[in-house]
């Protein structure tokens, strides 16, 4: 039995749980109400699509900032029961290479500089997210369809894994300065079906906690009482080593979601069950307090229908890379400070924080911002031509990139956590870009260069990705390719599909995903030797299948978001591809 901790007797108590001041309460930080303990949490939330009253879906947007991701994915599918509540993946965890990152591109680039987090993606049931109903769980009769306003209470949940080097995860994309973690999130979005009632509040709350060696959170996860040590890992969150491999398992228990890691490399394992006794809670869309909740898988099968009806990917059982929050810079200038005190004595602090990116990735100029955070209103917003943006209101909406933020510097930085010096060491400058808008809205980042694993030393080894498997050792018989980039460009019409495209304009490239031989990971006997899935570009003496590189990801589905790309449902290629 789990031992009782004194933030879970709170979460346990009857009566509904207020919302600290800060907490997990929006993950996109425009909550004019509660601030977000993690500076900067836009990649740890999911891309929601606005429909209107009339069905018309648009663009959606968070206290009047467009938030929206780059997510190329590949979606399984299958109509086996359990496909959709028992899961699991093998996959090797990529490895940097040994030498200093470069500014300049073709670079030597980590994977931390070309995504912030590869995850698997998952539907869960909460009745207290949109369109707020019922909703039963590992069931195929949940309703699901974007248009329907007798869908099922839909959560999207993401097992995050977070390359190293780039810390601390406070206000950075990294949990530690050499190795890999993994944290269970869980997004929710409280408001109701097209949107007429939404609470500004607390509009995408987000349950978070790392995977541990011992199953207990790191720190309270739910939105209302998330604090430093929530973020913070400690003896007990599982550390992977670069090019560990890994089996992943995700299935539903009697409380709740069960994630679990086992590092076949290193013999360790770290798990998380989304439960109400570990201190998940759903948000009540009136006052935002929270409920203890157990998170159960929201449907049997993985069938192409069964997705969460208020994302914009078309989200079933995903695998995916998260892309766009990254540029690396010869310097960086702008201070932003980050210092935030908490109720329970808690507190962090990190004074070398900067908005603008000046050389690197913006040539021999300086990049967007600074924005004033008091005002909102900024300097050098850009577009994805290349133009300045029509507006210099980072609330206004707009597909622009408003400021760079954050940005860090190279080398050592203090930072103070609870009061303890902790010094950080990036091995080169660059900003996130994840403050003032979300993501590289101009697309001149290090993902959308030609940095990614193609077998060159300069660059990461690729993720390798075998599965998924449901019920330990059944495949699932067909995929679809999709990526919601072509709603975070500022040319896309999402009515018509007229200018969404991948590859963005203003991108160099754009990753895809491939099939290729491997020396290191191999399924499960009874399977025997399969193709691995990989990430990145084509990879020298091991790629054997492209499906048409960025082609793969077909074209606007108009039938419901044309911000979104997918292609057709196609037959498992893993399962027929030779090696």
């Amino acid at each position: 039995m789990m031992p009782a901790l004194g933030w879970q007797a709170t979460a346990a108590a009857p009566a509904p749980v207020k919302p600290n001041a800060i907490g997990g309460m929006d993950c996109n930080g425009f909550s004019p109400l509660y601030k977000s303990v993690k500076h900067g949490l836009g990649g740890l939330c999911t891309d929601p699509v606005k429909i209107d009253k009339n069905g018309v879906p648009w663009r959606f947007e968070d206290n009047e900032h467009y938030i929206g991701h780059d997510e190329p994915s590949v979606k399984f599918i299958s109509s086996r029961p359990g496909s959709a509540n028992d899961i699991t993946y093998f996959m090797r965890l990529s490895k940097d290479p040994a030498a200093k990152p470069t500014v300049s591109s073709p670079a030597v680039s980590k994977y931390a500089e070309l995504s912030p987090a590869p995850w698997f993606g998952l539907p869960l049931c909460d009745p207290k997210s949109y369109p707020q109903n019922s909703c039963t769980p590992n069931s195929d009769s949940n309703g699901s369809a974007i248009s329907d306003p007798n869908a099922a209470g839909s959560a999207f949940m993401e097992l995050q894994f977070y390359p190293p080097g780039f810390g601390p995860f406070l206000d950075g994309p990294s949990c530690d300065a050499g190795r890999w973690c993994a944290a269970l999130t869980i997004d929710s979005l409280a408001c109701t079906f097209g949107f007429a009632t939404c609470n500004n509040n607390c509009i995408e709350p987000v349950n978070f906690s790392y995977l541990q060696t011992d199953g207990v959170p790191a720190g309270p996860p739910s939105p209302q009482l998330t604090d430093v040590s929530t973020l913070s890992p400690n003896k007990k969150t599982l550390e992977m080593r670069q090019g560990d491999v890994l089996r992943v398992v995700m299935r539903d228990t009697a409380h709740g979601l069960l994630a679990r890691v086992d590092d076949l490399s290193t013999g360790q394992s770290g798990s998380m069950v989304a439960s109400a006794a570990n201190g998940f809670m759903n948000t009540n869309i009136a006052d935002c307090t929270g409920t203890p909740f157990d998170f159960h898988p929201e449907y049997s099968s993985a069938q192409q229908q069964n997705q969460v009806p208020w994302a914009a990917l078309e989200g079933g059982v995903l695998m995916q890379d998260e892309l766009g929050h990254f540029e690396a810079c010869s310097s960086v200038s702008s201070r932003l400070p980050v210092s935030q005190s908490y109720p329970n004595g808690q507190s962090f602090s990190d004074p070398n924080v900067y908005q603008v990116c000046n050389g690197g990735a913006e040539g021999n100029g300086s990049g967007e911002g600074p924005c004033n955070p008091a005002t909102g209103i900024c300097q050098n917003a850009t577009t994805e031509t290349g133009a300045a943006c029509p507006t210099n209101d980072s609330a206004s909406g707009v597909n622009c990139e408003f400021s760079g933020a954050n940005c860090m510097i190279a080398g050592p930085r203090t930072t103070m956590v609870n009061g303890k010096a902790v010094v950080e060491r990036w091995p080169i400058a660059g900003c996130q870009e994840n403050v003032f808008q979300n993501g590289d809205l101009d697309f001149d980042g290090s993902s959308y260069q030609a940095d990614w694993p193609d077998g060159s030393r300069g660059h990461p080894t690729s993720f390798e990705y075998i599965g998924p498997f449901t019920g330990g050792a059944h495949p699932y018989p067909n995929i679809q390719f999709e990526t919601n980039v072509a709603a975070s460009e500022i040319l896309c019409n999402t009515i018509t599909g007229a200018g969404c495209t991948a590859v963005p304009q203003g991108a160099a490239f754009y990753p895809f995903w491939s099939l290729g031989s491997t020396s290191a990971l191999q399924a499960t006997p009874s399977l025997g030797r399969l193709c691995v899935w990989n990430f990145g570009n084509v990879i020298n003496h091991r790629t054997v299948q492209t499906f048409g590189k960025t082609t793969q990801y077909g074209t606007p589905d108009l039938t419901r978001f044309g911000g979104t790309l997918t292609s057709a449902v196609l037959p498992n290629p893993q399962l027929t591809t030779r090696c």
